[in-house]
């Protein structure tokens, strides 16, 4: 097995140079953008790509496999270690990132097949740094964080999202998510999958959730709430690599459940 704390460090150290490049890029103003052909509501701008080849060039020397938002899966070169791979998101939140809406997220994991090791996540533009994973806690600019002990789901804050994919004109998943929403105090949609996984492990939330949101979202955000004490639970969505999601403080996800 590899040296974590080693692959942690790089990753951490990634992290921050991906968001020192971002910031010179928005800083002179280069941002471009589309939407997708592929996905009507996707947007898409050259920083991702920009700051994913950032990432991915750190990354590759590991010899470990990467799965990447723009690059999809890239093959590693070591046998030893066939089940370990690093998943990268370049900018969760492109849309936030391009528009100045509310932060975006740097997200790197480094998962055990399906089992997230670590997170790493720097907040753009307020450059916070959060990482962490089951083993090793979770934490924020070197200060420890653990999940809400909030247990009444009609006092919990539950973040949310409508992914690209989520299918709008099913009346079933409109249904069920309003049926979801009545439940809690507070709803809050904050456009970035990992930002919102951020506030569960830092007991800002106690809920989160989203309907076909893809791996490379939520893989850093699920391990740094496992670390902050939470629990989370990932099911096969409707496309390669998206997932149905549910992180939560535990107690409250436990009561949503007996309700």
């Amino acid at each position: 097995m590899r040296d974590l704390e080693a692959l942690l460090l790089l990753a951490k150290d990634t992290a921050r140079l991906s968001y020192k490049k971002l910031a010179k890029l928005q800083k002179k103003n280069t941002v471009q953008y589309k939407y997708s052909k592929l996905i009507s509501r996707e947007m898409k701008a050259d920083v991702d790509f920009i700051i994913e080849d950032e990432i991915i060039r750190h990354l590759t020397p590991t010899g470990l496999a990467i799965l990447s938002e723009e690059s999809g899966e890239i093959s590693g070169n070591s046998d030893s270690d066939s089940e370990l791979r690093f998943i990268v998101d370049p900018i969760d939140g492109t849309v936030n990132f391009i528009r100045g809406i509310c932060s975006s997220g740097i997200s790197i994991a480094l998962f055990d097949k399906d089992r997230p090791l670590f997170g790493v996540i720097i907040v753009y533009p307020s450059g916070d740094m959060a990482w962490g994973g089951k083993e090793i806690g979770a934490y924020i600019n070197d200060v420890s964080m653990q999940v809400s002990e909030i247990n009444d789901v009609s006092k919990s804050v539950l973040c949310t999202g409508i992914p690209s994919r989520f299918n709008l004109d099913n009346n079933d998943n409109i249904i069920n998510l309003n049926n979801l929403l009545v439940k809690f105090g507070k709803v809050r949609m904050l456009g970035s999958a990992s930002i919102s996984l951020l506030q569960v492990a830092k007991g800002s939330a106690e809920f989160y959730t989203e309907q076909d949101i893809m791996l490379w979202d939520i893989a850093a955000g699920l391990a740094i709430v496992e670390g902050a004490g939470g629990e989370i639970s990932m099911l096969p969505g409707n496309y390669k690599y998206s997932l149905n999601v549910f992180a939560s403080n535990s107690i409250v996800g436990h009561n949503l459940i007996s309700t």
